[in-house]
């Protein structure tokens, strides 16, 4: 009687608990594939049209498959730091920083974690500004159309950056908000919206002027300065290395996935 009750014990704890004594994990395929579109295909996307401008049709495309064979690249080598040792019943590394403490040793998780943390709050000032840019376009086309093409409609970023950092900082506070599975989808959702958005209305441009603009090398010098011209190609490269931010959460989609990916 005592072994029939040890084995449904250790049944029951199979199903609620995985091999590292953590409780299960449920994510799925879906929920995995929706965390990653919701990363690769965020608001960095919509800048790229104007890094293309400044690159031309040339650079822009060989830059843009330069940082995807990175991200892929990186994304290989981190599924592959998912477990240490073993890749089927090694010990699981949780974070970016375990991986690296687990493989390389203390003194580079140190490096890691300043390296990661860095890239994490520079992508967070670009998200908060690129939405602070968003609100105040809508804010600008609203005025344009009430009070004309001549209207002066200037405003200031800083009410909009402040807006944006006071909701994230109330969402912050919602426990397990990780775990709200649905909210990946919906992003998902919401990513795929406003990509086919800005291609619909990149067609339609098109098709009102009767022609693709652009230039096989960018921008021309007749049009700017030298100096414009390098500061473009340099935002260019920084907003299209942007829209490839996948890589550095990867072993945390991992970690939230049951089959681990």
């Amino acid at each position: 009687m005592e072994k029939e009750n040890q084995l449904k014990n250790d049944v029951e704890k199979a199903q609620l608990y995985d091999d590292d004594g953590r409780v299960k994990r449920t994510g799925t395929v879906l929920t995995a594939s929706s965390h990653i579109i919701t990363a690769v295909v965020g608001s960095g996307v919509l800048s790229l049209a104007w890094a293309m401008a400044q690159l031309g049709w040339i650079f822009g495309p060989l830059v843009m498959i330069f940082f995807s064979l990175v991200t892929m690249y990186s994304s290989f080598l981190l599924a592959d730091c998912y477990r240490s040792g073993d890749p089927i019943s090694g010990m699981r590394n949780y974070t970016f920083m375990e991986a690296v403490h687990s493989i390389l040793g203390g003194y580079y998780s140190l490096v890691c974690g300043i390296c990661q943390y860095s890239n994490l709050y520079g992508t967070a000032i670009g998200y908060t500004i690129a939405a602070a840019i968003s609100m105040m376009a809508i804010k600008r086309l609203d005025c344009l159309h009430t009070l004309g093409e001549n209207a002066s409609c200037q405003s200031s970023s800083n009410p909009y950056m402040i807006t944006f950092g006071i909701i994230q900082i109330i969402f912050s506070q919602i426990p397990d908000f990780h775990k709200i599975w649905w909210l990946s989808i919906l992003a998902a959702i919401m990513s795929f919206t406003y990509s086919l958005i800005g291609l619909a209305l990149g067609i339609a441009k098109v098709a009102e002027n009767g022609k693709v603009h652009g230039s096989l090398t960018g921008l021309s010098l007749r049009t700017v300065t030298k100096t414009e011209k390098i500061w473009g190609i340099f935002q260019g490269l920084g907003n299209i290395a942007f829209a490839y931010s996948y890589s550095q959460i990867l072993i945390e989609i991992q970690e939230h996935s049951a089959s681990g990916l």
